[in-house]
């Protein structure tokens, strides 16, 4: 049966690959791969490969996607194999028509009507009307078997010539119209015009290799400087990347997936041995692209310009992945030098520069805060509060549920961090250095955290004091962790339920060690009062923290309640105000009310 390949592409990157094989055999994660014994041939030593898009056994060869995989592992025939591949990914199959199978026919033909002005168009390179093109493209610094790989071609004045030339093949006008190679007359005048004219040629291929269309770049100043073929029956700007079919034999070889801008940064990569380059064709990076990219690498690296525009591309990038980020999909952000794109950095610094542009990417968790900041300060209490506001939104943005807890809890971080490094100085000189050895910190560190753990409601209160303290290693950084995620995930729990969950999620060992009994202040006590036990948790933060940052905190948390006149930010600054004139009058000791 004829199917819209557009619905077989959608199908194919709803089905996640290993998932599906994962049934029938035994896959062990391999890098970017799974690796596993193949289900076709009899072999003790696994040469099996599952990607995300395909698998392959370098055993027997073979080889195909998921609709390939049942129709080999189960017999199923194709209509079958879709129609199960379907109902488990949520899509309706296309009902065979006679239009669908006019369109199908009618979408090979187009193929074979660009496939033919292909071949003409890198003839005219070679000839010499195309000599202007040919050297700007050696100019360039591309070799001769770079262009003959990339099919790069010419076309010239047009008027007809492309369909005058390809008329000798059986190919009709209407056929060059609906393959985006001629358009009607501008003005009514009626007739036709060729799309392109007086252009070096690009042509744009699908993953499989096939041409669906072309992009233009004219030669000298004149505008628009590059233009892509319209939008056709093979071809669809959004859906589309440039490169992506030698990117994918790239990928499979291990080479790293990137992102650039453009036609020639793309050519430039593959030629200095990059060959996972591939860039969006004239558009902002899609959904449509982002998914295409992921079925062939787990971790793409997108490269932007060091420039003000780089920076508004990469946010956005990063704004549409996030909804679809999980753990098994994510993105990499490199930065080019200001001034340079890849294809000049080549040509000044060799493979080299570009190899270290891209071994400084940053993961995106870690680019997207300085993303989210960048030119906005956060000084005064309200910038604060709108950058930490941005930075939960796009945490929340995030789909899975685990992975979002896990980005808001680094965004944060960074935020406090940040903090606490801001130039918030008081004229208050510490009464006195105090002394203490690691025993009582850790002690201290100790009540801090059984008072939290009897009395989960209040580290909401707390959160952004715990999260920027300097805690002990070992069991306090455990306990942190696993307490903010806990919050990060809004579950309210009582005392036991919270309990269980850390003995759950691997923190039992760290429970056991703060809810140990000898030194245990009396307001980590299940009966202790929830007042009670937030006053204690602030005293034994006080001694913690110290003086010298408390008085810091406290000229922050004055600011944020004149900005906001917030009642948790009242709450605040009374706590920290009365833990540190209690730490400067001496007035708390280790333990208040200890248990023997």
């Amino acid at each position: 049966m004829a199917l819209p390949p557009a619905f077989l592409d959608d199908l194919r990157s709803r089905t996640p690959l290993p998932g599906l094989v994962g049934r029938k055999v035994k896959l062990n994660r391999n890098g970017r791969q799974w690796k596993g014994c193949c289900p076709f041939h009899n072999e003790k030593t696994p040469s099996f490969y599952v990607y995300d898009d395909h698998f392959h056994c370098f055993g027997c060869g073979a080889h195909g996607d998921a609709i390939t995989f049942l129709m080999r592992a189960e017999g199923a025939s194709f209509p079958e194999a879709v129609e199960r591949l379907a109902s488990e990914a949520g899509l309706e199959v296309p009902k065979p028509s006679r239009e669908a199978r006019a369109r199908e026919q009618r979408a090979r033909d187009l193929h074979g009507v660009l496939a033919a002005a292909e071949a003409a168009f890198r003839a005219r390179l070679h000839r010499p009307e195309g000599r202007p093109a040919l050297d700007y493209l050696r100019r360039r610094g591309l070799t001769d078997e770079t262009i003959a790989r990339f099919g790069l071609g010419w076309v010239g004045e047009g008027r007809g010539a492309l369909a005058a030339e390809l008329k000798a093949e059986g190919i009709e006008p209407p056929q060059l119209v609906e393959a985006g190679l001629m358009k009607a007359r501008d003005g009514g005048s009626g007739g036709l015009s060729d799309f392109f004219f007086n252009r070096v040629m690009f042509p744009i291929r699908d993953r499989r290799g096939r041409t669906i269309s072309f992009g233009g770049r004219i030669l000298g100043d004149g505008q628009p400087k590059y233009v892509n073929g319209p939008e056709t029956a093979l071809f669809q700007k959004r859906r589309g990347l440039y490169g992506l079919d030698l990117a994918r034999e790239a990928a499979f070889r291990g080479a790293p997936v990137v992102v650039v801008e453009g036609y020639m940064d793309v050519i430039a990569m593959h030629q200095g041995g990059f060959g996972g380059a591939v860039a969006p064709l004239g558009t902002a990076l899609t959904t449509e692209q982002l998914g295409a990219l992921w079925q062939i690498s787990p971790e793409p690296v997108l490269c932007f310009d060091g420039d003000a525009a780089g920076a508004r591309a990469a946010a956005r990038a990063a704004e549409i992945a996030l909804p679809l980020l999980t753990p098994e999909r994510t993105l990499r952000l490199a930065t080019l030098p200001p001034g340079e794109d890849p294809d000049t950095l080549l040509a000044k610094g060799g493979p080299g520069a570009v190899r270290a542009v891209l071994d400084g990417a940053r993961h995106l968790s870690a680019a997207l805060y300085d993303l989210l900041a960048e030119g906005r300060p956060a000084v005064t209490p309200e910038q604060r509060a709108a950058l930490r506001a941005r930075l939960e939104a796009a945490a929340r943005a995030i789909g899975d549920k685990a992975l979002s807890s896990e980005y808001r809890r680094a965004l944060l971080d960074r935020f406090f961090e940040a903090g606490r490094k801001k130039n918030f100085r008081v004229a208050v000189k510490p009464q006195r250095v105090m002394v203490e050895d690691a025993t009582i910190r850790a002690d201290r560190a100790r009540i801090l955290f059984a008072i939290l753990l009897r009395h989960p409601g209040i580290i909401a209160e707390v959160e952004e004091s715990l999260a920027g303290l300097d805690l002990p290693d070992g069991h306090c950084a455990t306990l942190r962790s696993a307490l903010l995620d806990v919050l990060a995930r809004g579950d309210v729990l009582d005392s036991e339920l919270l309990l269980d969950q850390l003995a759950s999620s691997g923190a039992g060992e760290a429970t056991a060690w703060a809810l140990s009994v000898p030194g245990l202040a009396k307001e980590a006590r299940p009966e202790a009062q929830p007042a009670e036990a937030l006053g204690a948790w602030w005293h034994f933060f006080a001694f913690l923290r110290g003086e010298a940052e408390l008085a810091e905190d406290c000229t922050r948390a004055y600011q944020d309640l004149v900005a906001t006149y917030d009642p948790a930010a009242e709450r605040r600054l009374k706590h920290l105000t009365e833990a540190r004139l209690a730490l400067r009058g001496g007035e708390i000791g280790l333990v208040s009310g200890a248990e023997a």
